[in-house]
């Protein structure tokens, strides 16, 4: 009977089994309870680093502290979204941001309260952090991010859309109708699709403001992301098949994995069609690639026939494991962007500018400067 009964149990610490007439019961209990009332034994665990260079020689200083950084950037961008919201409201990612920059000697442009309305931001924006170029730039700040690279040799800015996700007497409801940054009008038919408002904003800046012709926007943005790529494959949209290649191969090269969704804007944009407005900011069928859908959205405050490069990532499951953050897209960005990078290791692992180099000789691809967002 006894045998039986454990027999039965699950490994669930919650699972139990009465035996006859319930004068007893068999219960598993999680690990932790179990060993309890004995006393562990105590050991000594030594864990050895072996990091071997080119010709199995050291490595270089220099990779050393490319990858001393990177892992700064990791573990910054982790703690940030581990934080809880009541800590880490949007005044404590300013004060985030500004530490970094002070860091990097660049002093941030903010627009915030009322200059974003006098401003017509009307899906909200946070602040600027600009490099020029001229220094180099630590990380990923979490959700919403930009990357560091050493030695950066184009032109940088990264652009944080920061808003409180809570209830207020200014909160938007349904049926409202916004004026974007961009021009166009949005009728809100889903109050729970706020994300997309402040990045249309954020693009639509970086565009008009910035004068950027590439611009990577980088979001916990759908949980249908999840379904779509899985929860270990961060989900890219973006209107160059070339690019598209580059993340695939860049997340391959640091372990930040990345699967492409489906770009089809004549297809699927029709999903926020409004009697009232250019679009609505929520897609009418949930069957028909929400992720991708999402995505287009955002690149719509751009143009679909705007000539730079848009790059749209949507990290929202690989940002977890179970209930602690990952720190995920520091690492992908710093490959992706690393050939604009002075870094050698960078370089070795980055894709990027390999279709331009095949295109363009050493003494103009060394003079080309890039304006990334």
């Amino acid at each position: 009977l006894w045998q039986a009964a454990l027999s039965t149990l699950n490994p669930s610490p919650t699972d139990s089994c009465p035996l006859y007439l319930n004068y007893a019961t068999v219960a598993a209990l999680p690990s932790r309870r179990s060993g309890a009332s004995r006393r562990p034994e105590k050991k000594t665990v030594t864990v050895e680093f072996f990091l071997v260079g080119q010709d199995n020689g050291p490595v270089e200083v220099s990779t050393l502290q490319c990858l001393t950084s990177a892992t700064e950037g990791v573990r910054l961008a982790a703690r940030i979204v581990d934080t809880p919201c009541n800590e880490m409201d949007t005044d404590t990612f300013l004060e985030e941001i500004k530490k970094v920059g002070k860091e990097l000697g660049i002093v941030p442009t903010i627009i915030r309260d009322e200059e974003l309305k006098t401003r017509g931001f009307g899906g909200g924006l946070g602040l600027v952090l600009a490099d020029r170029g001229l220094r180099s730039s630590r990380g990923y700040l979490g959700g919403r991010g930009a990357p560091g690279c050493t030695g950066f040799k184009d032109t940088l800015h990264a652009v944080f859309c920061l808003a409180e996700n809570s209830v207020g007497p200014s909160a938007t409801r349904p049926d409202d109708i916004h004026l974007l940054y961009s021009g166009k009008t949005v009728e809100i038919n889903n109050t729970d699709a706020e994300g997309r408002l402040v990045l249309a904003d954020g693009v639509s800046y970086a565009c008009k403001d910035l004068g950027a012709d590439i611009i990577l926007d980088i979001a916990t943005l759908t949980g249908a992301q999840g379904i779509a790529t899985g929860k270990y494959h961060a989900a890219v949209l973006t209107n160059s098949a070339e690019w598209e290649a580059a993340c695939m191969k860049a997340g391959r090269q640091c372990g930040d994995l990345v699967h492409p969704l489906v770009y089809c804007p004549e297809l699927h944009f029709s999903e926020f069609t409004s009697a009232v407005a250019d679009m609505k900011n929520s897609v009418a069928d949930r069957d028909n690639s929400p992720s991708s859908c999402a995505g287009l959205f955002i690149a719509s405050h751009i143009g679909f026939d705007w000539p730079g490069v848009w790059v749209h990532l949507d990290i929202a499951a690989p940002v977890h494991a179970g209930e602690r953050a990952t720190g995920f897209g520091v690492a992908l960005l710093l490959a992706l962007f690393g050939r604009a990078s002075e870094d050698p290791l960078l370089n070795l692992v980055s894709p990027l500018g390999c279709e331009v180099d095949a295109q363009e000789g050493d003494a103009e691809r060394d003079t080309k400067k890039r304006r990334l967002v």
